[in-house]
């Protein structure tokens, strides 16, 4: 089998917060999840896309056979010392 290097290592998420928890969506992948700490989030999230690649093929979605998962997290209120 030959690498395809046009396929994507990482699959890329936001996690934004609300007073109603935590969400991480995913950049390019249609994943989403939600978890009321960033702790049970992460879980979530690798439970999420587990199941969005479940019986599936992830080369046909255009990522290599075992991405890494890239979170960002932007900070709100930055406090300047």
């Amino acid at each position: 089998m030959l690498y395809n290097f046009n396929m994507k290592s990482t699959i890329q998420f936001y996690i934004s917060h609300t007073t109603e928890g935590y969400t991480a969506a995913g950049v390019e992948a249609g994943i989403v999840t939600q978890a009321d700490s960033l702790d049970e989030l992460m879980v979530n999230l690798r439970e999420a896309v587990d199941l969005h690649f479940d019986g599936e093929e992830v080369g046909n979605f255009g990522y290599a056979r075992t991405p890494a998962i890239l979170v960002n997290y932007e900070l709100t209120d930055v406090v300047h010392a």
